[in-house]
């Protein structure tokens, strides 16, 4: 038995959890609303303030899917009732980031801005403080789309491995390499 997907989800107070047709499962609470498709295969229990999981066998793929979409359901209760935030720095000589609204505009180094069009469902915030990096501040309700817009930020420059130089999450740690002196 999957050990996630055996543990029941508590519903706080203030968010409503349904069941709908086609097996979507709708998430309300004081922060918004997420929609979640599950696999007709996994019936879905709502119960005493819980959400139970189960599944009908111990197929491999029964097994995956099991654990997945408690995984994704805890993810919606945590998203109507706190909300996520995703920060990136921007590492780097003359690296710059400011926002209008939703756009963001970034100088990162190349021989243009880059403009970066955030979807509407995030808040998007940036900060410069003298002598620090800059950073971007990505807030929303919906985990998957938080973690997809800032892979996506990253994506436009990568830390490089010599210097650090780049977008990175906030504490993440880049490993870096010797250059060619330390050969000798």
């Amino acid at each position: 038995m999957s050990r996630i997907g055996k543990k029941s989800i508590t519903i706080p107070e203030g968010v409503s959890i349904t069941v709908g047709k086609d097996n979507v499962i709708t998430v309300k609470g004081k922060q918004g609303e997420l929609k979640q498709a599950i696999d007709r295969d996994i019936t879905v229990e709502i119960k005493d303030g819980h959400v139970h999981f189960t599944r009908p066998t111990d197929q491999i793929r029964h097994r995956a899917m099991h654990g997945l979409y408690r995984a994704l359901i805890a993810n919606l209760v945590k998203g109507v009732t706190e909300g996520y935030v995703r920060k990136l720095e921007l590492i780097g000589v003359g690296f710059k980031a400011a926002n209008q609204g939703n756009v963001l505009d970034l100088a990162l180094g190349y021989s243009h801005n880059i403009i970066f069009e955030i979807p509407k469902e995030l808040k998007v915030g940036t900060a410069q403080e003298k002598g620090q990096n800059p950073i971007i501040t990505l807030e929303g309700i919906d985990k998957q789309l938080i973690g997809q817009v800032a892979a996506k930020l990253r994506s436009l420059r990568k830390p490089e491995p010599y210097k650090g130089k780049g977008v990175r999450y906030m504490g993440e740690v880049v490993r870096k390499k010797a250059g060619k002196a330390a050969g000798k």
